[in-house]
C-alpha cells in the first residue's frame, strides 16, 4: 500500500505544480473542465513532468486520450509505474 501512496502522492505534486493548485484539491474526476489553469500549454507541461518522474514515454494518442486524473493514473499503469 505504501508505494500506491507514494506514486499517488508524486502524481498530486506534479498536478498542483505544474496547475498551481493545492494538492487537496485534485481527484480522479479532475480534469481541464474542473481546473482552470489545465491549459494546452500546462497540459504538455504536465506530460513532461510526468515522463520524467515515472521514466515513461506516451504517445500521442495516449496524450490526446487523457481527459481527467484517473486516466492519466491508468496510462501510467499500462507503462508499469505500480498501481498509482
Amino acid at each position: 500500500m505504501e508505494g500506491i501512496m507514494e506514486n499517488w502522492n508524486k502524481l498530486k505534486e506534479i498536478l498542483a505544480q505544474v496547475l498551481q493548485i493545492d494538492p487537496s484539491e485534485i481527484t480522479e474526476e479532475s480534469s481541464p473542465d474542473t481546473i482552470p489553469n489545465w491549459d494546452s500549454f500546462n497540459g504538455l507541461m504536465l506530460v513532461t513532468e510526468l515522463e520524467k518522474t515515472f521514466h515513461v514515454k506516451f504517445t500521442m494518442d495516449e496524450i490526446i486520450a487523457v481527459k481527467t486524473v484517473k486516466d492519466i493514473r491508468e496510462a501510467l499503469q499500462q507503462h508499469g509505474v505500480d498501481k498509482i
